[in-house]
């Protein structure tokens, strides 16, 4: 069976629900995982998804804030939703797929990490420090370290760009949050701990660049391409031989009213 994900920060799926229909038509992807939907569960537009054919939708939102939710062709077999740093905050959401008899199911687990504000030092900014918090607690989620043939991906803005050639700058972003030396430390720790294969990595060489997120703040983000990567798809060690293709849409940061983020893409041969 190919099976065809993707994952997208939207920033708002109300506000760009005609750029994600756009992205469905062409793309067809059997899931789409979207981060930082802005939405509380019951104002989610459910029925412009269904018109898409992606009649199966998994939610955690809440208003204004945050938010993940998985749109599907295939039925669910399960839904779960994990909470970090005592926060109910909508920044996770697995499900699974039911499989055959002799086969583990496969588990996808949707994320938005903390972004974690402007300032990199938890003394002074709580916001940092719970992305910290977050970024340690994932580490240690025992949901999180599939084990043997356990299929599972891990997937969504995880908001660190871990190694030196997933920013534009190295040098100039060590003091920047999302690639600090302590977030890429945490992150990496997370992937290795839970023996993760970060699929980007895992194709494309580490001293290629490779972004998925270019700042608002550029007034021609294609200007010097000072982008970060900072959404990931990351499978079991199980899953690794499974992976046939992976793929960055760089081209929606210049779509209508874009989102920061782009979707990525991989393609598994069930």
């Amino acid at each position: 069976m190919r099976f065809t994900l993707s994952t997208w920060n939207i920033n708002s799926v109300r506000l760009r629900i005609d750029l994600v229909a756009k992205f469905l038509k062409v793309q067809q992807p059997d899931v789409l995982c979207l981060q930082e939907t802005k939405c509380p569960d019951d104002a989610f537009p459910l029925k412009q998804f269904r018109r898409l054919g992606y009649e199966h939708i998994a939610l955690n939102g809440q208003k204004g804030y945050h938010g993940v939710a998985v749109v599907s062709k295939l039925p669910f077999a399960d839904s779960n939703i994990l909470s970090f740093c005592d926060n109910l905050d909508s920044r996770h959401i697995s499900v699974s797929f039911a499989a055959e008899t002799t086969r583990e199911p496969l588990v996808l687990h949707n994320f938005y990490v903390p972004a974690g504000g402007d300032v990199p030092d938890p003394e002074l900014n709580p916001k940092f420090k719970h992305k910290l918090s977050f970024l340690d607690e994932i580490r240690a989620c025992a949901p999180l370290h599939p084990q043997g043939d356990q299929r599972h991906i891990l997937v969504g803005d995880l908001n660190v760009a871990p190694h030196e050639h997933d920013v534009w700058s190295h040098k100039q972003l060590l003091k920047v949050v999302s690639h600090t030396p302590i977030e890429c430390e945490k992150l990496l720790a997370a992937q290795q701990h839970g023996n993760w294969i970060d699929v980007a990595r895992d194709r494309i060489p580490l001293d290629q660049k490779v972004y998925t997120w270019w700042s608002y703040r550029a007034a021609d983000w294609t200007v010097g391409n000072r982008g970060r990567r900072l959404d990931h798809i990351w499978v079991s060690p199980a899953l690794r031989g499974s992976v046939q293709d992976f793929s960055i849409l760089r081209e929606a940061r210049g779509w209508e009213r874009p989102s920061d983020h782009v979707p990525v893409t991989t393609v598994l041969e069930l």
